[in-house]
């Protein structure tokens, strides 16, 4: 038995348990972390692959870092390439393309980085956003608002979980749902 309480899911055939975490007074979310879970990791991206096969698209793209191995497990999948947004510039990163976020696990704003050789990857191309749970919509905002600078449109909007108000996220292919915990 865990010492912490916890949210029992199952996702892609695949059962975890997700550690409640307060990011607030009175407000817990159940934390998915898919870093270094291999077997969640895979089975999220065979289902999401299935779910992406009716879009036409060129190119995945999400932020760092808890959906990177997604990003790259769905790339095999699909055959598709992926770009990941950086949280932090790096001078070699050259004239990149910034949007601000604010995250619900940290409670801070963070900047999502376009690196300047990545926008000819996506100029001009159908985009898939691809997160591992969408709850605030922010950085899902932040990366719409840097793919329409760089000269790319989105066509669908994927994560393995949304959270919190179900209704308002109907339109993201998803593989389940979170409750917020009060």
């Amino acid at each position: 038995m865990s010492e912490y309480e916890v949210y029992a899911i199952e996702i892609a055939g695949v059962k975890r348990d997700l550690r409640l975490f307060e990011i607030k007074p009175g407000l817990r979310i159940a934390i998915l972390n898919i870093l270094g879970d291999t077997e969640l990791v895979q089975a999220c991206a065979r289902e999401l692959a299935k779910k992406l096969e009716g879009v036409e698209y060129d190119i995945l793209i999400t932020a760092e870092a808890k959906s990177i191995p997604l990003a790259h497990a769905l790339a095999v999948e699909t055959k598709k390439p992926y770009v990941v947004l950086r949280k932090t510039y790096k001078p070699y990163m050259g004239d990149a393309i910034q949007a601000e976020t604010l995250s619900i696990t940290t409670g801070q704003p963070q900047v999502l980085i376009l690196d300047e050789k990545d926008k000819s990857l996506i100029q001009n191309k159908k985009v898939v956003t691809l997160d591992d749970v969408i709850s605030t919509g922010s950085t899902l905002q932040g990366m719409r608002m840097i793919i329409e600078k760089a000269g790319a449109s989105v066509v669908a909007d994927a994560a393995i979980l949304t959270e919190g108000e179900r209704a308002q996220w109907m339109h993201i292919l998803s593989l389940g749902h979170l409750p917020l915990f009060t």
